[in-house]
């Protein structure tokens, strides 16, 4: 990671790719606080806490989260109502840090201990099996934020990269189509 301001406001925020702060990520939310484009308290995942910080690093005010852009809590994390899930694997590459299993047609379910609690899974679920249950922990410590921040900043790096992978793979089948003889 860098030194850049938006490089160090980044390096604050939960890493859940939420989007809930109208950004379509953390890293675009980081870009647009360093251009004086959004206010510190758009990140509800990240509480009050985060907030606070970043409100100091770009010698702000500190206010709490704006709560039109949702309610700061506890951990949550999805979970799947197996015996509900149509296997339309809509889910899968909704999750930024892949913390669903399961392939086409099959029951699908939810690594808990990956998931970042950021609610994407929910809205391409066609048959609303997916709920989001809280982890029974209380509110996080700001040094545990970060170290989780840590370990999902790792893990969408990883799903972007895979996604690139599928991508230019499906590319490099289709221009093969493209040169293929038709009988």
């Amino acid at each position: 990671m860098g030194d850049s301001l938006a490089d160090r406001l980044d390096a604050l925020l939960p890493q859940t790719q939420c989007t809930r702060c109208s950004f379509a990520g953390c890293r675009p939310y980081a870009d647009a606080l360093a251009a004086g484009l959004a206010g510190p308290d758009q990140c509800p995942p990240g509480g009050d806490e985060t907030a606070a910080a970043l409100a100091a690093l770009l010698g702000l005010t500190p206010r709490p989260v704006a709560r039109h852009f949702g309610v700061p809590g506890p951990p949550r994390v999805a979970v799947i109502d197996e015996a509900a899930c149509i296997g339309c694997a809509k889910c899968l590459p909704a999750c930024p840090v892949d913390a669903i299993l399961g392939a086409r047609r099959q029951m699908h379910t939810v690594i808990a201990a990956e998931c970042n609690g950021c609610e994407l899974c929910l809205a391409p679920c066609p048959v609303d099996c997916i709920v989001m249950q809280p982890t029974h922990e209380p509110a996080l410590p700001l040094a545990t934020i970060r170290a989780l921040a840590q370990r999902y900043r790792g893990r969408y790096q990883a799903h972007l990269a895979r996604a690139a992978r599928r991508s230019a793979e499906r590319d490099r089948q289709l221009r093969g189509l493209d040169h293929a003889e038709v009988p």
